[in-house]
């Protein structure tokens, strides 16, 4: 994945209203932060209370609830200490922004440090920006192929 997730990017919406600008900029600086692992500028990117949602799964240690920003941009440390980093990949299929949304569709694949297993599948993501932070954070993906590399 690039650091500029509409730079040639299929299915990129074409809103510009200012809104929406200011959306897709936050969003791009969300994507940077995560691939630098910069969990500072990823605590300063998320409001002091997040909507957060990614299915609960007991057996993969870095899926849990989550509200505060600190909260939220550890989620991206505590991946990458579970997973190899040098298995870990993600691509941006669609990149869609309606004002204050943002809805991201690819593909992960990674491998857990712990079973040496592989996980893969799609994903979506839905971010709210609102004020430049993000306010929502809403994570689908491939579940089950996830719990089954984090099982031994």
């Amino acid at each position: 994945m690039t650091a500029d997730p509409t730079a040639d990017t299929p299915g990129t919406a074409a809103d510009e209203t200012p809104a929406a600008e200011g959306t897709r900029a936050v969003v791009a600086q969300f994507l940077a932060a995560r691939i630098a692992g910069d969990t500072a500028r990823l605590t300063a990117l998320f409001a002091d209370e997040v909507d957060w949602l990614l299915a609960e799964n007991p057996v993969v240690p870095w899926i849990r609830p989550r509200t505060t920003a600190a909260e939220c941009a550890a989620q991206a440390e505590e991946l990458a200490a579970h997973t190899v980093p040098e298995e870990s990949r993600a691509s941006v299929d669609a990149f869609l922004v309606e004002g204050t949304d943002a809805v991201l569709t690819g593909h992960v694949a990674g491998t857990v440090r712990a079973t040496g297993k592989t996980f893969e599948g799609p994903f979506a993501l839905r971010l709210t920006v609102e004020n430049g932070r993000i306010t929502r954070h809403h994570l689908y993906e491939n579940s089950l192929s996830v719990a089954e590399a984090c099982t031994p």
